[in-house]
């Protein structure tokens, strides 16, 4: 059946559907009206409610159906129709009171988006619009019914309530009133007090959300009043910016104007709180300024805030400045002991700037000359059980050195601070060795001459606008974006702007991209200067330079870890300002805000003749980028593309120099140590300690909630990873950029440049006569040169990268996912790369193969093969003896001998080994050998090795290697056994797909499905992931592709229930508890046991519209403030959960290695060190398995939810939570596994 059949076929059935469905249509998750709303709102009768019943068992074969649709619909994707921007004025009204807009940021998707004037985006197939109008007309009739109800409900509930006290009835008055205003003015009302979310449809919106609105309007000010919810605090964090940024631009009357535009209003009164009033304070303290200070106290007073350590310390240093007199300070310092302070908490507790902290000091000194800075609080040791001995004062050991002296590792810091104040490098490209054609000389002289006008024109448009905006007076009183295009020099807004267009893709960058792009490189420059500004730079070089002793070859020994001598150094040097800034990030819909406008402006200033190219024809200036719509599954995308002509210059010029931000960049001396969820990783560049969703904001205030001792094994072990010294792999990089200067090869995983792509398919002159096969073609030959273009960019990138430091040595900064799984900073060029990335990378230190290392070596050439999985270790080493030849050839002749290497499952690191074995074969004492090649050492399906450990799974630990075994067992080849055994009695039994699958069940097929089952595949994805398989499979039926993959799957998880019985069990019961807590409004949370705290971010999301000239962007917010998203929350906790043991497990491993002075490096569950030391980390690695998974992993787990989601003490529980209980309190029983078996297993990790 072809897909039109397919889509009619699928159409029926949806139709049938919501004929059978009423109110419940298909649309549920764009529109969001859940299930529980409709419930809410409606007195339903017993039929009624049967009927509902009836339509709930419907819901999850719509969503297949759902899906298929997708599916099919994505082979039809219609092309991108190009308009040109039409620009309104620069410095418009659009960008005012961004805090009436702003809800809780999250990441950027741009949804189907507003048409304007002149635009003629693409449009789908009749079928979607069809689908449209449906869908549009019962959302009216849905939401209609929904309002009415809401406003009757709301109405009935006010009539019942009895007033207790005259300001309550004269809120109930002024609530009555409002409801009787008019629905627009309501709605109008309401988006003023408050930041409302607003419709995609921005500009047009259906009456159905008018009404919506006015439903809202009977709980006014509802965010405002939420102080806790996220929200709130967003909006006050965009407060808190605006003033940190005329702090930074040293103006305070226009801080103090701004804050009183919101002090003096009782609804936006309660966005501020005490920082905001501070931040002004500091702004009037470093002026000397103590009358205006007395004042904000004063305003802080009369709203009811009290005043906080840091309000002391800016009166405090204000007194200071001026040397104010005795009796003035001693009030102050009486204040704040009546306050419940105590004046040594000013040093303990506040971050200081500048000098902030010595002229505190000098004011308590005036009263208190005597006075000392209090002693640093003793740092407090880990009590971790699996850490006890790590920790251990007695079993301390010196911590390993680097091959670097002081002075080295002092000037490799300087390099590494050059490169970081300068905010980007520009590197060489690996393909600047071809030669120069006339035609690019040519090119790059007219590039030349057009970005010098572009630059010119950009900085005009900027100085214009920002020119406007200063002029501007508004109810508000000051444009919100003005002070963020003051922060930096106009010359360092142009360059961005520039670097943007430089970097720009021919087939384009979708809006949201590029506006957050250039949001965030506006503010990370923003805190480089705040850093030099505060002179904290000063403060980390001085550290620094005392740090780098703890790791240099020519420096005492110290039994201190990183993060321990770093705190210790900090602690002695007393004054100056503090290594953390005080909280100044920007909200995220204030950073897409303002990439908006830079973008606006880039588009409207950069031209470029029409003739450039072509000198016969008229010379007229037309714009560079332009807007383009494209249609992906019905929805409407933003992009930005450039013109052909700018394209094809750019093509010409073959420029051989790339731009990088320094962050992605490795670093070129040791990475700075974690030592909080603020401070770490580079020099100067701001990094997270946990990666996470733009704009998400819990995973933060989580860290920031915890102990500090807490979480000193996760940051000691991220130090350790970050302390590994990389070097390049010369020779093997060499060949490399040969073959990628050469036409690439596709199965050497070096993709072909552009001109290598198919030609494009020959079509009519005049598109709209083209056929729909014709249509097809070119969009498949148009994807096939996106994608050929992506690949061969990211390879140029990483390759570059890599020539760049081939003779230096360097580090990878690391940090951390939401579930503890870590990564290194860099994003292009690092060891978490494909093969051939890792095949260029080598320990900078080396040490000596001794007598198993070059045995080590060898079995890990095969283990790269991928040619004897299933053989035993000896085996392996014995088969690597026999091809001794081929290997020597392969790294002798690597492109000119047989070229055995090429035909291995990982060739380029294969090639690499087959090198090192050369070298090593050939010296005079191979146990003498200095090697750096890195060995890995790999988890044997290492999801199901924990779900197997924890749930003591006999049948199943055999499969996954946690028992002791002669040869390594193969979990998949024992699943498709299992299926085999099924599918021949479902045969024999006459069942027909079961006799068309005879033949065609293999490893191969079940292996996606099993390795993902572990990591939550539901049985549809299973499906589809089976169906993919059978297609590659050229003599299997294709009409029999839908049935067989659903028969496959479904025998695939009985095989594995069958065969991992607790393990299902496990997942079950995580899966079922995750949903009750979700259902219950709530997050799902949980501590790993090294103690880090984890909270799946998992939300119904929200769209707010970001009203710009260009175009009406939607960026969904996902936040704590609206419900959990509770599919996601079930589906996600187990293998979320599972995520965080193997982290545990690679980071116990991590610190242990620490101890015996080895070299250690993880891909999650792959880890690699020396071959000198395989078996040492083999051994570390066994141990800290047995020990995590000897904790009561799943009692703790379930206590812990228990304490957090049903806390004891209540005498009445709702139906709910009693529910929630009885499903915690039901841990998994476990099986007879004896887990201390795992030390004797060789294929454990192997």
């Amino acid at each position: 059946m072809g897909v039109s059949g397919a889509l009619s076929l699928l159409w029926a059935r949806l139709c049938l559907l919501w004929g059978l469905r009423g109110s419940r249509h298909p649309v549920q998750q764009r529109w969001g009206i859940p299930w529980s709303v409709l419930r809410n709102y409606s007195s339903a009768s017993a039929k009624e409610k049967a009927r509902r019943n009836a339509i709930c068992e419907r819901t999850e074969l719509l969503e297949v159906l759902k899906a298929r649709v997708k599916q099919l619909q994505a082979s039809n994707v219609p092309e991108m129709t190009v308009n040109k921007v039409d620009l309104a004025p620069l410095g418009n009204d659009k960008y005012q009171d961004l805090l009436e807009k702003v809800v809780a940021p999250g990441p950027a998707e741009e949804q189907p988006t507003p048409r304007g004037r002149g635009e003629s985006p693409a449009r789908p197939g009749n079928w979607v619009e069809k689908l449209k109008k449906e869908m549009y007309i019962r959302q009216l009739k849905v939401e209609r019914k929904l309002s009415i109800a809401a406003s009757r409900l709301a109405l009935e509930g006010q009539a019942k309530a009895k007033p207790k006290r005259k300001d309550k009835a004269k809120a109930k008055a002024k609530a009555e009133k409002r409801l009787k205003r008019p629905k627009a003015k309501v709605a109008a009302a309401e988006s003023q007090s408050h930041a409302g979310s607003r419709n995609v449809y921005a500009r047009s919106k259906p009456m159905v959300v008018a009404v919506k609105e006015a439903a809202k309007a009977q709980r006014p000010q509802r965010v405002l009043k939420n102080k806790d919810s996220s929200q709130h605090k967003v909006l006050q964090q965009t407060i808190q910016s605006n003033l940190e940024c005329f702090l930074f631009l040293q103006q305070p009357e226009e801080a103090e104007r701004f804050l009183l535009l919101y002090h003096r209003s009782p609804v936006k009164r309660r966005l501020l709180n005490t920082n905001a009033y501070n931040i002004v304070m500091r702004i009037w303290a470093r002026k000397g300024c103590l009358q205006r200070i007395n004042r904000l106290f004063s305003m802080m007073e009369s709203v009811g805030l009290q005043p906080s350590l840091d309000s002391y310390a800016a009166v405090l240093e204000c007194m200071g400045r001026n040397q104010s007199c005795t009796k003035a300070i001693q009030r102050c310092m009486q204040q704040l002991k009546n306050d419940g302070f105590h004046v040594d908490e000013l040093f303990q507790k506040c971050l200081f700037e500048e000098d902030e902290k010595e002229k505190v000091l000098r004011a308590i000194r005036i009263v208190q000359p005597n006075y000392q800075l209090p002693p640093p609080p003793s740092p407090q040791t880990c009590k971790s059980s699996l850490l006890r001995d790590f920790y251990s004062k007695e079993k301390m050991v010196s911590y390993p050195k680097l091959d670097f002296s002081v002075q080295e590792l002092q000037e490799r810091f300087q390099q590494q601070l050059e490169m970081e104040l300068n905010n980007t490098i520009t590197i060489e490209s690996v393909e600047s060795t071809k030669p120069l054609t006339p035609q690019a000389i040519k090119a790059r002289k007219l590039l030349a001459t057009l970005r010098s006008r572009w630059h010119d024109s950009i900085l005009q448009a900027l100085q214009k606008s920002k020119h406007s905006m200063s002029k501007l007076k508004t109810v508000s009183g000051y444009n919100i974006l003005y002070p963020y295009l003051c922060l930096l020099p106009d010359e360092e807004y142009v360059g961005i702007m520039l670097q943007i267009l430089n970097t720009l893709s021919p087939q384009g960058e979708s809006l949201a991209v590029l506006a957050r792009e250039l949001g965030s490189k506006v503010y990370n420059r923003y805190i480089t200067q705040r850093k030099l500004r505060s002179r904290q730079l000063e403060k980390v070089q001085e550290v620094y330079e005392d740090y780098i002793h703890l790791l240099a070859k020519d420096s005492q020994p110290d039994e201190y870890l990183p993060r321990e001598y770093w705190e210790k150094l900090v602690a002695e040097a007393g004054f100056g300002p503090s290594l953390n800034l005080k909280d100044c990030s920007w909200p995220y819909m204030l950073i897409m805000r303002l990439g908006m406008h830079m973008l606006e402006l880039l588009v409207h200033a950069v031209k470029v003749p029409r003739n450039a190219l072509s000198p016969h024809l008229e010379h007229k200036l037309i714009p560079v980028l332009y807007h383009v719509y494209s249609f992906r599954s019905s929805w409407q995308i933003g992009l930005i593309k450039p013109h052909p002509i700018f394209s094809q210059i750019v093509s010409d010029a073959a420029e051989t120099l790339l731009t990088f931000n320094s962050s992605a960049m490795p670093m070129l001396c040791p990475p700075v140590p974690w030592t909080s969820p603020h401070f770490g990783a580079f020099v100067l560049n701001d990094t997270k300690l946990m990666r996470f969703v733009d704009g998400a904001i819990q995973h933060q205030l989580l860290l920031e909630q915890c102990p500090p001792v807490n979480l000193h094994p996760v940051l000691d072990a991220l130090n350790q990873l970050g302390n590994c010294a990389w070097k390049i792999n010369q020779p093997v990089l060499d060949i490399i950029i040969s073959i990628f200067n050469d036409k690439g090869n596709e199965k050497l995983d070096i993709p072909p440049p552009i001109s290598e792509a198919p030609r494009p398919p020959a079509t009519p002159s005049n598109s709209s006569t083209m056929n729909k096969s014709q249509k097809h073609e070119l969009l498949l030959y148009k994807k096939k040169t996106a994608e050929m273009h992506s690949l061969r960019m990211d390879a140029l990138y990483k390759l570059s990268i890599a020539n760049y430091v081939r003779d230096k040595v360097f580090w990878f900064p690391h940090n951390m996912d939401f579930r503890g799984r870590t990564y290194p900073c860099p994003p292009y060029f690092n060891h978490l790369g494909n093969d051939v990335t890792r095949a260029i990378l080598l320990f900078a230190e080396g040490k000596p193969l001794g007598p198993k290392g070059l045995d080590w070596l060898k079995i890990h050439l095969i283990n790269l093969t991928g040619l004897k999985k299933r053989n035993a270790l000896q085996e392996r080493l014995e088969y690597a003896n026999e091809i001794i030849e081929e290997i020597l050839d392969s790294a002798d002749h690597p492109l000119t001998g047989r070229k055995w290497w090429m035909n291995t499952d990982e060739p380029w690191q294969a090639l690499a080994c087959c090198m090192e074995i050369a070298k090593a074969s050939r010296s005079p004492d191979p146990a003498a050998y200095i090697s750096h090649f890195p060995v890995h050492q790999d988890g044997s399906c290492n999801g199901l090795q924990h779900y197997a450990a924890l749930g003591r799974d006999l049948i199943g630990a055999i499969s996954v290697n946690l028992m002791p075994c002669d040869v390594p067992q193969d979990v998949y080849s024992a699943v498709a056994q299992q299926v085999e055994e099924f599918r021949k009695k479902d045969a024999e039994q006459g069942v027909k797909i079961a006799q068309v699958l005879q033949g065609f069940i293999s490893r191969k097929v079940v292996k996606q499905t099993v390795m993902t089952v572990v990591y939550g595949v539901t049985r549809y994805g299973g499906r589809l992931q089976m169906e993919k398989r059978l297609k590659e499979i050229d003599e299997f039926p294709e009409e029999y592709l839908w049935e067989a993959s659903h028969y496959l799957v479904k025998q695939v998880f009985n095989g594995i229930k069958e065969m991992f019985s607790a393990t299902r069990d496990i997942q079950n019961w995580l899966t079922e508890s995750a949903k009750l807590i979700a259902q219950s409004g709530q997050t799902v949370e949980w501590v790993t046991p090294l103690g880090l705290p984890i909270v799946q971010p998992y939300y119904r999301s929200k769209s707010t519209v970001l009203n710009c000239s260009m175009q009406n962007l939607s960026v969904k917010s996902s936040n704590s403030n609206q419900k959990p998203d509770t599919v996601k929350q079930k589906n996600a906790f187990p293998p979320n959960f599972i995520h965080s043991l193997d982290s545990t497990h690679m980071m116990l491993t991590a610190l242990h290695c620490l101890r015996q002075g080895m070299t250690f490096v993880s891909v999650h569950d792959c880890y690699w060190t020396h071959a000198l030391t395989v078996d040492i980390m083999n051994q570390i690695c066994r141990q800290q398995f047995v020990a995590l998974h000897s904790e009561k992993i799943l009692q703790d787990l379930s206590n812990f939810l228990l304490e957090k989601y049903c806390r004891s003490g209540r005498e009445t529980r709702a139906p709910w939570q009693k529910k929630l209980m009885e499903q915690l309190s039901n841990v998994p029983k476990t099986g007879k596994f004896n887990l201390k078996k795992v030390m004797d297993s060789t294929y454990f990790f192997s």
